[in-house]
């Protein structure tokens, strides 16, 4: 899929990511295909998911774009850390792969300019999960497609909010030729509304539309606090 086809069907919409690691109670491909069909019935523009298996499972049932990840390992780059990876999610269907492209050593001795030709190389785009600005500006030239604020906050170098980080997202869209995307945090319309105010074209969120188990958490520490 061309970059403008991709951002011609996503421009001021909402993506879902449908993700359940393994020790999450809705864990399993055909259960994510479901809640990705779920998203689409409910208006969603393309879906993230995690996984070969959960992407092939969604290609099955959904015609939406697909935003890949593969995560791998328990610190540092998990997300799509190797060419391996990268090369498994655009082979199980990804529109486009996403990737860790911070600054933190990579796992296998791969770069970060070797994992993006190797998406180019399948045909699929790149999307670099940054967490400051200067590690979107050094993605772009390496060839990223897109850029998306996902990691900031799971660096210990970048701010740790408890919100969206909205000035990365105002910077990186005045700053970059590339499109953004914002990910990260983002719990409520308004703030996926706002910040489409901010520059990027779309909107991904997870957790406050498909992990039950957190969006549970958020209602029952509120009415804790107001006892």
């Amino acid at each position: 899929m061309q970059r403008e086809v991709f951002i011609s069907r996503v421009r001021g919409r909402l993506i879902v990511s449908c993700q359940a690691l393994a020790d999450e109670p809705l864990h399993g491909a055909d259960i994510m295909a479901r809640m990705a069909l779920a998203a689409q019935m409910g208006g969603a523009a393309a879906i993230r998911a995690n996984g070969p298996d959960d992407v092939r499972s969604i290609r099955r049932q959904v015609a939406l774009p697909v935003i890949g990840l593969y995560k791998d390992g328990s610190e540092g780059v998990y997300i799509t850390p190797t060419i391996r990876h990268a090369v498994d999610m655009a082979r199980a269907g990804a529109d486009v792969v996403a990737l860790d492209a911070t600054g933190r050593p990579r796992p296998g001795g791969d770069t970060l300019a070797d994992q993006i030709s190797a998406i180019h190389a399948q045909g699929k785009l790149a999307l670099a999960d940054v967490s400051t600005l200067a590690e979107a500006v050094q993605a772009q030239a390496l060839g990223a497609d897109l850029a998306a604020p996902t990691l900031s906050g799971y660096t210990d170098y970048s701010p740790q909010l408890e919100g969206p980080d909205y000035a990365l997202i105002q910077a990186m869209a005045a700053t970059l030729h590339i499109p953004v995307i914002a990910e990260g945090r983002i719990r409520t319309p308004q703030e996926a509304r706002l910040a489409l105010d901010y520059g990027a074209v779309a909107v991904v969120v997870g957790s406050a539309i498909t992990r039950p188990q957190l969006i549970t958490e958020t209602f029952v520490k509120e009415l804790r606090r107001t006892i």
